[in-house]
């Protein structure tokens, strides 16, 4: 499912195409895709308001699927590995941030489905060194979207700086933050839910956490960290309100609104504001690790491959079950 010019979802900007099986090149596996999940950054592409990098392109960064060739120089997987693929498809490697373990802030870092080809078909290439191995308790539909919102949301985690039996607030309650609750619930947290939706706070609840309530509602003790979903610079402020002295608010979002002036008591006390940028690969192998081992339960809605603008139309409109995957 190829897009060519990006447009809104309701008329379909993905096309199917039939194009010649790609080959990998040295470093590189051909992957048979067995299922890839829908983000609302495959939306954002897809509709033009994340601008496009090359066109066409195939969309999709939420690829689990099985090892069939492999490329010269390819040394640590064999064909018949199941792998998964996250958003970054590579970096330098060879930069300062690459060195020390970041190369998610890679000036050069490529992405899946926006710099090189994704998910949203049968077959697909991947560097062999950011191909994540998947443990075999997680099955293909419910490994695909751990593989964006799961990882990003355990990065979150770190970033926050979050300790094994620490109280964390979590603002907005979509598919990330319902797996970074069940990690940190595995760590003893406990864990305080801020969202407008009542159905998600009993959600919520259901998953371990100790308190559920609005975004306008503090909770009923100061929290150690916080990290924010929802894309509302509101609620930015909101967490900082209900922060602890020198805890950090990590922010889950790619875009951001305007963040609404403050009162600098809200920030005194050495409490931190930071954004969480992408991925790394430390984080998607600990993380897959993690939630096979938990397991980390996921909800998901399958449609055919050739049904990628019907889930792409679901994910804009807010009416997809969990997670939309795709599936060959």
């Amino acid at each position: 499912m190829v897009l060519e010019q990006p447009g809104p979802a309701a008329t379909a900007p993905l096309v199917a195409r039939d194009v010649p099986a790609p080959a990998p090149a040295a470093g590189e596996v051909l992957v048979r895709v067995a299922a890839c999940a829908v983000c609302r950054t495959d939306l954002q592409l897809c509709e033009g308001d994340l601008e496009a990098r090359r066109l066409p392109i195939v969309p999709g960064h939420q690829i689990v699927g099985v090892v069939e060739e492999l490329g010269a120089g390819v040394g640590d997987l064999a064909p018949g590995d199941r792998v998964g693929v996250t958003w970054l498809a590579g970096a330098c490697g060879t930069c300062d941030r690459c060195r020390d373990g970041r190369e998610n802030l890679c000036r050069a870092a490529t992405f899946t489905g926006w710099d090189r080809d994704g998910g949203f078909a049968e077959l697909a290439t991947v560097r062999a060194d950011v191909a994540v191995p998947l443990p075999p308790g997680l099955a293909d539909v419910a490994a695909a979207p751990l593989l964006c919102g799961g990882v990003i949301g355990y990065r979150s985690l770190r970033v926050s700086g979050i300790e094994p039996g620490g109280r964390l607030g979590l603002y907005g309650f979509g598919a990330s933050a319902r797996c970074a609750i069940q990690v940190a619930v595995s760590w003893g947290c406990e864990v305080h839910v801020c969202t407008r939706s009542e159905a998600e706070r009993a959600r919520a609840i259901e998953l371990g956490a100790a308190w559920a309530g609005g975004y306008d509602t503090l909770p009923p003790a100061p929290l150690d960290a916080a990290i924010t979903f929802a894309p509302a610079g509101d609620v930015v402020v909101a967490a900082l309100r209900a922060l602890d002295r020198g805890g950090t608010v990590a922010i889950n979002a790619i875009h951001l609104d305007r963040v609404p002036e403050f009162p600098y008591d809200l920030l005194w006390w050495e409490r931190c504001v930071r954004s969480v940028a992408n991925v790394t690969r430390r984080d998607a192998r600990e993380f897959l690790q993690l939630a096979g081992a938990l397991p980390v339960r996921t909800d998901a809605e399958v449609h055919p491959l050739g049904g990628a603008n019907a889930a792409l139309a679901r994910v804009a409109d807010g009416s997809v079950q969990g997670a939309a995957v795709l599936i060959p």
